[in-house]
């Protein structure tokens, strides 16, 4: 239950509040629709494309480590031998080095973005090319002032914009979005890690793991709380009530401005908490309470929930204009994503016989694959089918 805004910072009240949205929708009252007979075809879909990615049904989760490999390129051998050589803690603390920043630089690229890692057969954009981007900065040491192979606050707090775009090749002719946006994150990243010695006393940002490790019980929702409390200061300027950042939470303004009306999504941080939690997992450390994460609300699985008709615009002119994160549709459109991705997940589960898949495994599989394919069936560059405005820290 939610009865203070603290309550809002937890993927419980992520689920929750986009039901209520959802269950607005259903009344007729927002700028979507929504057709729930249309989810078992939907849900169809997502399988197939699951069987096609994965045939043994052994999936992963859907987490940045997916985006560090590419044909012929080596950085992904160079990371593995480094962390060959480390102890599960360290490795652990090297993995979450890597793995935060490269998820905060994981917003939507542009359609006309690539990047081509050393040795690779073909140049490579969207979510797959920054990750080797910043894989590659980070072998490069370009996120520490020291020589050793990890993140730490100075490394952030003096990286330029003018770096980022050297490491992410970008030029007039090939354009990344926010390049300005990516970097104030990093450089507020690194602002957050001096700001908590508690944390990170050494000023390393993997020390994180050390937090983790020493609680009693450790879950997905023990790592996406730190995550949440620990970078809450990183986001730009956006929703505080009683002197809580809220990050990625936005008013809707169908239920009000009070408690009720603020309707939080936090998809980077719970994209970062996949990936975290795989990181812990892979440098053998147990991590429960995985399915307590929702899915992410950001534009393939919303694409695929809106190319496959289960949502959609009563005024379809809508579709051609640009709208801001804090704008209604942008909410609904996010909040429906939540919602009808567990709707999804459910008959996925039926549909291949598998009732022990978890949500990050049908997102990886599945829902996020098959949003791009559709994407790309209908747009060659496959933008999202709605037009967002993004500051690079959001979708």
């Amino acid at each position: 239950m939610i009865t203070s805004y603290a309550d809002l910072l937890s993927a419980d009240a992520v689920r929750s509040q986009a039901e209520k949205v959802t269950d607005h929708v259903r009344t007729g009252a927002g700028v979507f629709w929504l057709d729930e007979d249309k989810l078992a075809d939907c849900a169809q879909f997502v399988a197939s494309t699951t069987l096609e990615r994965y045939p043994t049904l052994e999936i992963p989760y859907h987490s940045r480590w997916r985006h560090f490999d590419a044909p012929g390129s080596t950085l992904r051998a160079g990371l593995d031998a480094h962390l060959a050589g480390l102890d599960p803690i360290e490795r652990a603390r090297t993995g979450f080095d890597l793995v935060i920043p490269s998820v905060l630089l994981d917003a939507g690229a542009g359609p006309d973005w690539t990047y081509r890692a050393h040795g690779a057969e073909q140049p490579i954009g969207r979510s797959e090319g920054l990750g080797l981007a910043s894989l590659a900065m980070f072998l490069d040491h370009s996120f520490s002032e020291t020589v050793e192979l990890q993140t730490d606050a100075a490394g952030l707090q003096a990286l330029s914009a003018a770096q980022l775009e050297h490491g992410f090749q970008v030029t007039a002719s090939n354009p990344l979005l926010a390049v300005d946006g990516r970097c104030s994150v990093l450089n507020a990243l690194g602002d957050a890690i001096a700001a908590r010695p508690d944390v990170f006393p050494n000023g390393r940002l993997g020390e994180m793991v050390d937090v983790l490790v020493s609680t009693p019980e450790l879950t997905a929702s023990t790592v996406l709380g730190v995550v949440l409390d620990v970078l809450s200061p990183i986001w730009p300027s956006r929703l505080e009530r009683d002197g809580i950042q809220l990050g990625d939470s936005w008013v809707y303004e169908p239920f009000g401005n009070g408690l009720n009306a603020v309707i939080p999504f936090h998809k980077l941080s719970q994209w970062m908490t996949y990936s975290l939690v795989e990181t812990l997992v892979r440098s053998g450390i147990e991590v429960g309470g995985v399915e307590e994460l929702t899915g992410l609300p950001e534009y393939r699985n919303g694409g695929l929930l809106y190319e496959t008709g289960v949502v959609g615009l009563h005024d379809e002119s809508m579709a051609d204009q640009s709208h801001e994160p804090g704008s209604q549709l942008i909410i609904e459109w996010r909040a429906l994503t939540i919602s009808q991705l567990d709707a999804v997940a459910h008959r996925v589960r039926q549909v291949l016989d598998r009732p022990d898949l978890l949500l990050a495994e049908i997102l990886e599989g599945g829902t996020w694959a098959a949003g791009r394919r559709l994407a790309f069936e209908r747009d060659p560059a496959g933008r999202p089918p709605l037009k967002l405005k993004s500051d690079g820290t959001v979708f």
